[in-house]
């Protein structure tokens, strides 16, 4: 293996932790909030249409992370189009965006899963990674 061959294989090695990791932090953070909710609710359950589309969208991110742990391209892509379904869900139903940072950040390992994805992809050279 060549040296720059390495270096690429080491940072993708890097990438993929890095959003293992992340992905599991915000995971376990996302099971707390919703399981604390279930238990002790400081509100009642979601019923509009904008609550259930938005919720689904906001668990179909959640899940584009756990499917990403075997399959990054896809994962990557399902959580990232669950977060942009979530935000134009929010948008449309209120005309305005969610403030914060705080959806991005829980979709953000979906982009290093794809950055993953793409640095194996290219150091294989083959169509389809």
């Amino acid at each position: 293996m060549s040296s720059m061959a390495g270096k690429l294989h080491d940072g993708a090695k890097i990438v993929l932790w890095v959003a293992r990791v992340w992905s599991l932090i915000n995971l376990g953070f996302v099971i707390l909030i919703m399981g604390g909710e279930l238990l002790t609710p400081h509100a009642p359950p979601p019923t509009s249409a904008r609550d259930i589309i938005s919720m689904a969208f906001f668990l179909g991110m959640c899940l584009g992370l756990v499917i990403a742990w075997r399959w990054e391209a896809i994962g990557g892509v399902i959580t990232l189009a669950g977060l942009v379904a979530f935000y134009a869900t929010l948008y449309l139903a209120d005309g305005r965006l969610p403030r914060g940072p705080y959806f991005v950040l829980v979709a953000a390992p979906g982009i290093l899963f794809l950055v993953h994805w793409a640095m194996t992809h290219h150091e294989k050279g083959t169509p389809g990674g």
